[in-house]
């Protein structure tokens, strides 16, 4: 039984500690590489032999389940009730075709997408896109680190600050295991992953979710209004993810070191079957997101479209089971997407460029800038909407003409708006129609029970307990 050559193996480093030009950044053991051998040599290999070839489309796919997913999900959801459902559906069926596209590039090829562009566009222009995708890896990066501090301060009550060196923390640490390979980091992606999805089984079990008008919004496309619009040209923007198609071409080159043609239909053949697996996932996850939001807080908070905002109406409306099991799922999106992030960012500068720096210092400067961000006083969930490419508040939701806010009031925590009685009420200028049936019963009675009534005019100022006393306005 033949061993695969060191030099064969991706991300086997060379004896001056480089990796071999067309290589991925990591590599695989010699035992699951002769697995994989085997198997493309027809050699008898067990009923989930499938599971050697699993992993690159699940670390790529938690870019569609990042914080800026979140957010946007959140807005669509509590504005447009179910509407918008459609539009995640067709951004998810569009992110499968473009990430199988760019595995088959690697496996096909054995080049990730940078490497094909180095290779084949001008110095100048190569340069350009490589800073042009520096800064929107770096602007995602914000907002996937912010995302899952966030998510660590409301569930403790701890300082931002404090949850976001814990966040870096954690985040470095999960890095370190590609120096036992890929397979742990994509075992560990893997499992944050399903906490996700698990967290949204849980909040749509608990949420009074209108089930038939859910599944009208996804086969009924409509766009209400021109917000309606930017809503979901914000969807896409936050679904399908650039960084994601360099990465997966990156995570299957070379992979399985395939010899003949034979090997790589073979392999193009389990990665697709893994990318549609691991994106229906992630198009499940957005798609509970939205139905989440819609039967949450369509039908009287229409204005809640931020990340706080939407865990402090959530708690009182629908218990602290379902705002522990948003923030746990807010915390796992953060973390994992802030990995494959920085994964993303450093196969993006090997490609290009050709350069490669430390982990470390690659995670430190990518950070940086989330920490200027909370030091000089910027609103944290407001920062994360914009650097994850979520769009702009409707006008008038909270107070303010286009998205101009009052001045938020504070407790000593992550900032917070103050309550408008009446926004809840209004849909671009017109009276909410309120829920009805038995999802509205179960709505008003989770209400009830929360002692909050019908409505809930001071949840967007609930105080988070415990607080969360460094942030500064």
């Amino acid at each position: 039984m033949a061993t695969p050559d060191a030099a064969t193996i991706p991300g086997e480093r060379m004896p001056d500690g480089s990796t071999p030009k067309g290589s991925a950044p990591g590599r695989m053991s010699r035992r699951t590489e002769q697995a994989i051998r085997d198997t493309l040599d027809g050699r008898p290999g067990g009923r989930f032999r499938f599971l050697l070839f699993a992993g690159p489309a699940v670390t790529a796919s938690i870019a569609y389940m990042d914080p800026g997913n979140f957010a946007t999900n959140i807005q669509a959801g509590a504005r447009y009730g179910y509407g918008l459902l459609w539009v995640v559906l067709l951004a998810n069926l569009t992110a499968m075709l473009f990430q199988a596209l760019s595995a088959k590039l690697g496996i096909v090829t054995g080049k990730n997408l940078a490497e094909h562009f180095r290779d084949t566009v001008p110095r100048s222009g190569r340069f350009a896109a490589w800073g042009i995708s520096e800064v929107a890896a770096m602007a995602t990066d914000l907002a996937e680190f912010l995302g899952g501090a966030i998510g660590l301060s409301l569930l403790t009550g701890m300082p931002l600050m404090a949850g976001m060196a814990i966040t870096a923390i954690v985040t470095y640490a999960i890095l370190l295991l590609e120096n036992e390979g890929f397979r742990p980091l994509e075992i560990a992606i893997g499992v944050m992953v399903g906490t996700i999805g698990l967290c949204y089984a849980v909040e749509l079990a608990i949420a009074p979710v209108a089930w038939a008008e859910a599944a009208k919004g996804l086969v009924t496309p409509k766009i209400p209004d021109a917000q309606a619009l930017t809503i979901a040209v914000g969807i896409i923007g936050a679904t399908v993810m650039p960084h994601a198609l360099f990465l997966h071409s990156g995570l299957t080159q070379g992979r399985g070191s395939p010899r003949t043609d034979s090997d790589r239909r073979l392999l193009v053949r389990y990665s697709n079957r893994e990318v549609v697996v691991a994106l229906l996932l992630a198009g499940l996850v957005n798609i509970a997101m939205v139905i989440m939001a819609a039967a949450a807080f369509h039908a009287g908070h229409s204005a809640v479209a931020e990340i706080d905002q939407a865990y402090r109406t959530l708690t009182p409306l629908l218990g602290p089971a379902a705002g522990a099991a948003f923030l746990v799922s807010l915390l796992a999106s953060g973390i994992s997407s802030s990995v494959v992030g920085t994964l993303a960012g450093q196969m993006v500068m090997q490609g290009f460029t050709g350069w490669h720096i430390p982990l470390l210092v690659r995670r430190l400067v990518t950070m940086l800038p989330a920490f200027v961000v909370v030091a000089i006083g910027v609103d944290p969930t407001r920062a994360l909407v914009l650097s994850g490419g979520a769009v702009a508040r409707p006008a008038g939701a909270d107070g303010g003409p286009g998205g101009v806010h009052p001045p938020p009031q504070r407790d000593g925590g992550l900032r917070q708006r103050p309550a408008d009685p009446g926004a809840g009420d209004r849909r671009g200028g017109r009276g909410a129609r309120p829920q009805h049936g038995a999802a509205g019963r179960r709505l008003r009675a989770a209400g009830a029970g929360a002692g909050i009534g019908k409505s809930v005019p001071g949840a967007l100022t609930r105080p988070v307990r415990g607080g969360c006393p460094h942030a500064r306005g």
